[in-house]
C-alpha cells in the first residue's frame, strides 16, 4: 500500500511499460470533462436566456394591459363626449328614428339615379 501511493505521487503509471494504454484513458477522460464543461456552460446559458425571456414576456404583458385599460377609458362614452365638448361638438338630444327602406322603393330610388 506504502508503496502503490508512493508509486503514484512519482507518476510511474506514466512512464512504466502499460503507458500508452494509461495515457489514452488519460486524455479519454480529458476529453470527457472538456465536452461535460462545454455542455454544463451551453446550459447554463439557455436557462440564463429562458429567465430574461420570461421577464421580457412578463413586461410585455404588464404593458398590455395597461395601454388595453387606456383603450377601455378613451372608448367610453363620457371621455368621447368630454373631448367633444372641447370643440363644441355636443351630443344630440333626440334620439335617433330608424329610416325602413322598401325594397321596391330602393329600386326605384336607384333606377332614379343612374338615368
Amino acid at each position: 500500500m506504502k508503496g502503490g501511493i508512493y508509486n503514484i505521487l512519482k507518476a510511474q503509471f506514466l512512464i512504466d511499460d502499460n503507458a500508452v494504454r494509461n495515457w489514452r484513458f488519460i486524455v479519454f477522460v480529458i476529453f470527457l470533462a472538456i465536452i461535460m464543461i462545454a455542455n454544463t456552460q451551453r446550459y447554463e446559458q439557455k436557462v440564463f436566456k429562458i429567465v430574461e425571456l420570461t421577464n421580457r414576456v412578463k413586461e410585455l404583458r404588464s404593458e398590455f394591459v395597461d395601454r388595453r385599460s387606456e383603450l377601455m377609458k378613451l372608448k367610453m362614452e363620457s371621455t368621447v363626449s368630454a373631448k367633444m365638448e372641447e370643440k363644441q361638438i355636443f351630443p344630440s338630444t333626440v334620439p335617433p328614428i330608424k329610416i325602413e327602406v322598401e325594397e321596391n322603393e330602393e329600386k326605384n330610388f336607384l333606377e332614379k339615379l343612374w338615368q
